[in-house]
């Protein structure tokens, strides 16, 4: 798989980079159905596992649900701390029910709209990024946005496909200051996420910062269209315009930055879930190994001058795969623990990778990504973060420009990343909590 990244990266045929959004669409894609529809029906059932099969209904869990009772019968609230599909954005659903419009069953429907979505937003990508800073950094964007775990999202049933490309065409238009289209994308994405409206004050700061005038002031205020007119319907639907925010609470009673939910994750990674499980110290060779792997990163970058980069980078590759694969041990009574490592890796390392570029890349994605940090961060909870924050198209920005200047490392990354891809994907068939 290396040496066909190699080649596929270091093509310089210019008939390529029309293709290249989409070979990585495909090939991701295709890893995805086949642990989806092949390799989830193959495995054993257990208890703890529903029995996956080989039909589209395994694109179809959690958020899914909701939207198909969304579609079928449209939406419903009531002011009883109850969970109501009033808290789910309806652009997704309006383009899922015009498509069944032509006799596609629910789950065929929701499949091609969210794919072929993703595979527009890839294509936005690249050629975002390509304008700005040329070939390389585009392919290495792209193939980060198409391999990362999370986009498992941007197949199954979800939103992300379609915000991916509203909010990705919304900011390159205002970047590029074309504003009418920033103003189509910016309220197609407040119609798809509550997220979509951090495209606002990242709109105003920069017409703001840079003097556009008040064509871009007028665009800022414009793209939250979709907000508004959905608070506009839960006013004349149900008398409240916020219904949807109020609906949230079933899922989340309180809001702010969850310490207490961070912290525990940042434990299990270096106590381990047994350790934490029972308050004591009863699994003493997860504290050694764990030791033992961070002293060894420790020592090889200490030498890495006398070992060579080589054998430092071939070091920390095999020292990261034995770290996932030790701390990935979901807690036997938390479904929701997941992936600790790859989480605060993708949240934390992610908040840290868009300051460090934040002079690289266009100052709306910068602000825009801020902001949407701002607003996932203070949930109240640290399920799905991680989903939200891959969500955020600048990170994928960000980490094309590092991985062009740093290509070897980036064919390692997204070789790993297709293991955690596979491993959510058959979780996702099964119907177990994925993010």
């Amino acid at each position: 798989m290396v040496h066909s990244l190699k080649k596929l990266f270091k093509n310089d045929d210019q008939s390529l980079d029309i293709f290249f959004p989409a070979a990585m669409w495909l090939f991701s894609r295709l890893v995805i159905a086949i642990a989806i529809l092949l390799i989830a029906p193959s495995l054993p059932a257990s208890p703890d596992h529903a029995t996956a099969t080989f039909s589209w209904k395994g694109f179809s869990a959690w958020d899914s649900i909701w939207y198909q009772k969304i579609v079928v019968l449209g939406y419903d609230y009531a002011v009883d701390h109850k969970e109501h599909s009033i808290a789910f954005f309806p652009l997704f659903p309006l383009v899922i029910r015009s498509v069944m419009s032509l006799g596609l069953p629910f789950e065929v429907a929701g499949v091609f709209v969210n794919n072929l979505a993703f595979l527009a937003a890839l294509m936005t990508l690249y050629l975002w990024v390509e304008e700005n800073h040329g070939k390389s950094a585009a392919r290495w964007a792209t193939a980060t946005l198409a391999w990362c775990p999370y986009s498992l999202y941007g197949t199954v049933i979800y939103t992300e496909g379609l915000f991916l490309l509203c909010s990705t065409s919304a900011l390159r238009a205002f970047d590029k200051k074309q504003y009418l289209w920033a103003t189509l994308w910016g309220t197609l994405s407040t119609a798809t996420r509550v997220s979509g409206a951090m495209l606002l004050p990242a709109f105003l700061f920069v017409a703001w910062k840079e003097r556009r005038g008040l064509k871009a002031y007028l665009t800022s205020l414009a793209a939250g269209s979709g907000l508004f007119l959905f608070s506009l319907y839960c006013q004349i639907k149900f008398g409240d315009p916020l219904a949807f925010l109020h609906a949230q609470k079933a899922w989340r009673p309180s809001f702010g930055f969850n310490w207490q939910g961070w912290w525990e994750m940042l434990k299990q990674i270096v106590l381990g879930p047994t350790n934490i499980d029972s308050d004591t110290i009863e699994d003493p060779w997860y504290l050694l190994l764990f030791a033992a792997i961070i002293c060894s990163g420790f020592l090889l970058w200490r030498f890495r001058l006398q070992l060579g980069f080589a054998k430092m980078r071939y070091g920390f590759y095999f020292l990261w795969m034995l770290l996932w694969l030790v701390t990935y041990q979901p807690l036997p009574d938390d479904p929701f623990s997941g992936d600790p490592l790859v989480k605060i890796t993708l949240i934390f390392g992610g908040l840290l990778l868009l300051w460090f570029s934040r002079n690289q890349i266009p100052l709306v994605a910068v602000v825009y990504g801020f902001c949407s940090y701002g607003l996932i961060l203070n949930t109240g909870l640290t399920a799905s973060v991680e989903r939200y924050a891959y969500g955020i198209v600048p990170l994928s920005f960000a980490f094309g420009l590092l991985l062009a200047r740093y290509p070897k490392w980036g064919y390692a990354i997204i070789c790993f990343f297709s293991l955690p891809l596979v491993n959510l994907s058959i979780r996702f068939a099964q119907k177990l909590w994925v993010a």
